[in-house]
């Protein structure tokens, strides 16, 4: 249970987290890194979106999180109350958005 850790800081994924994916079209637009569901292949619900920035030096931003709450709109199933996620190697600037750093999945797998 990798997102597990730090989703609500007590362990817990949003209610209803049975499945964990990624989701693309054929043009890759939108491409949505993470994507919690009620269920796969084919979810009813989706629960959670999220990005993965793996970058050095730059930091999840508003820009990436604008782009994110995009590609939600995008996603069939998920609504402006689907909570969001960012994973990130060098941090997140972006208010209102929970975040796991290197720390938190090196934890998670500890």
């Amino acid at each position: 249970m990798l997102l597990a850790a730090s989703q609500d800081g007590e362990g817990h994924l949003p209610a209803g987290t049975h499945a964990i994916g990624g989701y693309w079209t054929r043009t890759n637009n939108p491409e949505i890194d993470i994507i919690g569901a009620d269920r796969a292949p084919i979810a009813k619900k989706i629960t959670l979106v999220g990005s993965v920035k793996w970058l050095e030096k730059k930091p999840f931003d508003n820009r990436d999180l604008a782009r994110l709450i995009t590609h939600r709109s995008q996603l069939p199933g998920a609504d402006d109350t689907t909570p969001l996620l960012a994973v990130t190697r060098s941090g997140c600037t972006a208010d209102g958005v929970p975040t796991l750093t290197p720390e938190d999945l090196h934890g998670a797998w500890s």
